[in-house]
């Protein structure tokens, strides 16, 4: 059965859509907004080295692990509410960021900021479904959503360096503050609150087991990529798989559940969540590749490599589009495969990147690749969105948006390990056992580039050690390129005839419960938890969509 089409959005909705792209806009920045900043941060705070690592990494770590927390409460007390909450928290933790005296000070107002955007970012996705009941204009919403969140991470490293030349490092904080102010000014009047239909309080336990599943596997993902495999970080996977298994378990057996698994297991939504990790797993994992490319390869200043990055974007905007347009007239899988194998061209494009390669070579290369995932993206968040009922519509996309967010993390592990693995081999066999330095100039370009060589030696071992990371991240565009290959084919077996461009999943019939798709459904995209994959409903009945 299908869904009746909505009423059609006007002026206000489309007006009330960009004053909430404008905090998606920053809260996105704000993951990469201190890469420059850092430096001048050192200076006047003097951090440890770990603390300032914590100072980068607080953010997203918060972020990550209450996303879903903050999607099943903003389905309890609405979304809404919870934007306008998130905005206060956000603004209020900007300045304190801005004027924090001490290291330690700004790691704890960083986690406030991660508090504030777990509540901005699955809220703002949410709030399409209740503006935008039809849903051709839904799937334009949804790509604009994307495109937004995307660009802001390539953003915050432009903005931070215009601010910096002109202005100290706590401006790249104070920028955010206008924002939020306006959204708290408008919004109550161009965003209609959407109804608490989900009964029942949020469960305290779920939600901390929630963030203790997220937060140490993305830590140990994280330092896995930076390290290579140490105890602490392998202790701390194993620590959130754990309680991710206890989690699912307890959802299973609550009448009100903050993730609704029988949704998650429907194609129409655990689908398109699978393939939107995929997608940021080649995203987040070459991004690493191409900044160090741009700067210790091609020699370009970090300001520079930054605004030379947003190139690319100019392959989402062409791209999102013509996905949009082309998923009203074919299935969504042909257009989310397709999608995915134009971006595995792009990764195979960049195998043939060297060390002299022209500029431009490197950059359509990405302008590929990020087309096409992008389309991709767009049309998952879609699907996705369409198939949770608007009751869970909070709730579902928070289990999307940390779905990316796990994704990026194991993306920069798997693919930055691979890369790490060809450099270290070909620097071993380039570079004699003796040399001065050898030991930390076969680990990283970045560490061969800051290693005080011999003058006599110096030029040979750069060259070598560029030649080898370049090395690397052909080999590691390889595997982003097969794992797009077999993102795409999964598309096309999995989601084929739930992606049609008419209707969407049928919502639940009772608000306050799940689906109506039994618990068990969910191991057909989770293995390992417990449950009989026999269920009927497993991946949905014939003629959903």
């Amino acid at each position: 059965m299908e869904n009746e089409p909505g009423p059609r959005a006007g002026r206000k909705e489309w007006v009330a859509l960009g004053v909430l792209m404008l905090p998606l806009l920053l809260v996105s920045m704000d993951v990469s907004i201190l890469y420059f900043a850092i430096p001048y941060i050192s200076q006047d705070l003097e951090p440890s080295a770990t603390q300032q690592l914590w100072i980068l990494d607080m953010y997203g770590f918060v972020l990550a692990g209450l996303l879903i927390t903050m999607g099943a409460l903003g389905d309890r007390i609405g979304r809404r509410t919870l934007v306008l909450t998130g905005a206060a928290v956000f603004g209020a933790a900007s300045v304190a960021a801005a004027y924090a005296h001490s290291a330690d000070l700004l790691i704890t107002v960083r986690a406030l900021l991660g508090l504030g955007g777990a509540a901005l970012m699955p809220s703002t996705l949410a709030l399409i479904r209740n503006l935008f009941r039809d849903e051709k204009q839904r799937r334009k919403a949804v790509t604009i959503w994307t495109a937004v969140m995307t660009t802001g991470v390539s953003l915050g490293p432009v903005v931070s360096g215009l601010l910096l030349e002109h202005y100290w490092w706590g401006s790249v904080f104070l920028i955010n503050l206008p924002a939020m102010v306006l959204l708290l000014a408008l919004v109550p009047f161009l965003v209609p609150e959407s109804t608490p239909e989900v009964r029942g309080r949020l469960d305290p336990l779920s939600a901390a087991l929630s963030l203790g599943a997220l937060l140490p596997v993305i830590y140990g993902v994280k330092e896995w990529a930076r390290h290579g495999y140490e105890p602490l970080p392998a202790l701390g996977i194993a620590v959130g798989l754990v309680l991710g298994f206890a989690f699912v378990r307890r959802q299973r057996h609550l009448a009100h559940p903050m993730i609704d698994l029988g949704l998650l297991g429907r194609r129409a939504f655990g689908g398109p969540v699978l393939a939107n990790l995929l997608a940021m797993f080649a995203t987040v994992g070459m991004a690493v590749f191409l900044t160090q490319y741009l700067q210790s390869v091609l020699g370009l200043s970090p300001f520079t490599a930054a605004l030379w990055s947003l190139v690319p974007a100019a392959g989402v905007a062409g791209m999102a589009p013509i996905a949009a347009a082309l998923a009203q007239r074919i299935d969504r899988a042909y257009v989310m495969g397709g999608g995915f194998l134009v971006s595995a061209c792009g990764f195979l494009w960049l195998t043939r990147i060297r060390t002299d390669s022209a500029l431009w070579f490197t950059l359509v290369g990405a302008s590929v690749y990020a087309g096409g995932l992008v389309a991709a993206m767009t049309l998952a968040n879609e699907l996705a969105l369409g198939a949770a009922p608007p009751q869970r519509a909070g709730s579902a996309a928070a289990v999307l948006e940390s779905g990316q967010e796990l994704g990026g993390a194991l993306g920069m592990a798997v693919l930055g390990s691979i890369g790490a693995a060809v450099y270290s081999r070909d620097m071993s066999e380039a570079l004699p056992s003796d040399m001065p330095h050898a030991e930390a100039v076969r680990e990283t370009l970045g560490s061969a580039t800051a290693a005080k060589l011999p003058a006599a030696v110096a030029d040979a071992v750069l060259a070598a050690a560029r030649d080898a990371f370049t090395h690397g991240m052909g080999v590691a565009s390889v595997g982003a390129a097969v794992v797009m290959a077999g993102a795409g084919l999964f598309s096309l077996g999995l989601l084929r005839g739930v992606g049609k461009a008419k209707g969407s999943a049928p919502s639940s019939t009772d608000p306050g419960q799940p689906s109506g798709l039994c618990p068990e459904a969910i191991t057909g995209l989770m293995p390992g938890i417990p449950g009989s994959v026999g269920c009927d409903d497993t991946f949905g009945r014939r003629g959903e969509a």
